[in-house]
């Protein structure tokens, strides 16, 4: 049986989740460091977006299909939002992008829930 790449996915969107949350842990907890400079994550639908279909095959009569993709991309936030300090952290943002965070993360977990449930009811 070939494995589901749904598992794939969501193990990915899951350390893309965690990522996110480090940058956004980084950045709460350098408010007020004069200077520094918020940062973000790459999308993760333009990181989805980006990967590109590959075919290989371990001997001549089976066909694997899977996906390529680097890792993610930290990059500074363009908030236009810069303190007298220099500091581009805005708190609200911050407490934003952890909510979306927690969503995701319990939206993944919730898919792949459901969908575990399914594999071990058709096994059945």
């Amino acid at each position: 049986m070939q494995p589901v790449s749904l598992f794939d996915l969501a193990s990915q969107q899951a350390r893309w989740l965690s990522v996110r949350q480090s940058a956004v842990a980084g950045n709460v907890a350098n408010i007020n460091t004069p200077g520094y400079r918020a940062v973000d994550v790459q999308p993760f639908k333009d990181l989805v977006a980006d990967r590109s279909l590959t075919v290989a095959s371990t001997q001549p009569g089976h066909i694997s299909f899977g996906t390529a993709g680097g890792d993610f991309g930290i990059h500074e936030d363009s908030s236009p939002v810069v303190s007298t300090s220099g500091n581009s952290v805005s708190v609200e943002e911050e407490l934003v992008k952890a909510g979306e965070v927690r969503r995701g993360m319990e939206l993944n977990t919730a898919v792949v829930k459901a969908f575990h449930r399914m594999v071990m009811l058709a096994s059945r």
